[in-house]
């Protein structure tokens, strides 16, 4: 049986880890760190994807100026996207999230640098930065 792991109001079931073998004795320490990595990067990665809607539509749409430039919103609005859709793949337990988190990584980063150049978003800056790292973790 799954375990369940609780993400706020509803629980899930843990994600199918692929390619791992299901001995109790050899491999339950394993499969557990595992599981927990995968958790700890589906909830990094849900985290950046609200940090960067919520940012982008609430403080940049009312800063305007250098908040609001095409490339600035392009970017947040894509990493945003792309944590969705790397947590959503690890969600449902498809291998393929290493692609989408290796991917996720790369545009978090550029992410962060857009923040950072714009300033006064610094929890963006950080939670990208973080996101990043535990995807990179992942998509090894």
């Amino acid at each position: 049986m799954p375990l369940a792991m609780k993400a706020g109001p509803v629980a899930r079931q843990a994600p199918r880890l692929h390619g791992l073998k299901t001995s109790p004795r050899l491999n339950q320490e394993n499969t557990m760190h595992q599981m927990s990595d995968m958790q700890s990067c589906i909830d990094e990665c849900l985290r950046c994807y609200q940090t960067c809607l919520g940012m982008a539509m609430n403080h940049c749409l009312e800063q305007g100026g250098k908040h609001v430039e095409p490339g600035h919103m392009r970017i947040m609005m894509a990493c945003a996207e792309i944590c969705r859709t790397s947590a959503h793949f690890m969600l449902i337990g498809t291998p393929h999230h290493k692609h989408t988190c290796r991917e996720c990584a790369e545009i978090c980063e550029e992410c962060a640098r857009s923040c950072e150049q714009v300033g006064d978003m610094q929890d963006c800056v950080d939670q990208c930065r973080r996101c990043a790292e535990s995807c990179r973790r992942m998509a090894a």
